[in-house]
């Protein structure tokens, strides 16, 4: 991660995480594994209805969360001590407000790169992480960008280089789902960034390590 020339404000990254909770520090902790540099923000907040163009903004939906808080939390604990020891770039107090797509408005042109405005500056790059949306707000956001949704929300998100992880549209993922999720991604994100790199192998990933020490 390098400070962008011209702009003390603003910083690139490979990769922007949306959500600092269970699915954020899943994909971080997958992407630190990959070499994939990341910068992890909190979600989302919703701006007035004044927006520029191509750019959207996202409501922040905390689905409860009754069901498996004991694993969750002992999940998060392995997540949070990794991301410390390996020095993940994960700011806590740092919420993104707005995201706008910056490839002069034609995502079907190239892959977009993507800049995500925080009140400390702009974070600026190629892949981007949602961990907490509504996926009515998610069609709302393609529609905005000019691009038509289709049956499958994932793979047009996907198209435009935004990924989800831990977004459902009435249940609340798992903690293990969450972590199979963070490792598809992880997975699909290293491989736009080493496109010549050796995938590694399924067992590697710190998703199955940490359902590993869970279950024992």
């Amino acid at each position: 991660m390098s400070s962008m020339p011209g702009n003390a404000g603003t910083e690139q990254t490979t990769t922007v995480i949306i959500g600092t909770g269970l699915s954020g520090l899943a994909v971080a902790a997958e992407l630190c594994r990959r070499g994939v540099d990341s910068i992890v923000v909190d979600g989302l907040d919703l701006l007035g209805a004044a927006q520029p163009a191509n750019t959207a903004s996202l409501q922040r939906c905390d689905a409860a969360d009754s069901v498996n808080l004991r694993e969750r939390n002992e999940i998060l604990r392995h997540l949070r001590n990794y991301a410390a020891s390996h020095d993940v770039d994960v700011r806590n107090t740092t919420r993104a407000v707005q995201l706008t797509m910056v490839n002069g408005g034609s995502p079907l042109a190239s892959a977009p790169q993507w800049e995500v405005h925080t009140p400390t500056g702009i974070l600026v790059a190629d892949h981007i992480v949602l961990t907490r949306c509504a996926h009515s707000q998610l069609r709302r956001m393609i529609n905005d960008f000019g691009m038509a949704v289709g049956r499958n929300l994932t793979a047009a998100m996907r198209a435009i280089g935004i990924y989800l992880v831990g977004v459902g549209e009435l249940i609340t993922p798992s903690p293990k789902e969450v972590l199979r999720q963070a490792k598809t991604v992880g997975h699909a994100i290293s491989a736009r960034v080493h496109p010549d790199t050796v995938a590694y192998p399924a067992t590697g990933s710190f998703a199955a390590l940490t359902c590993q020490a869970l279950t024992r």
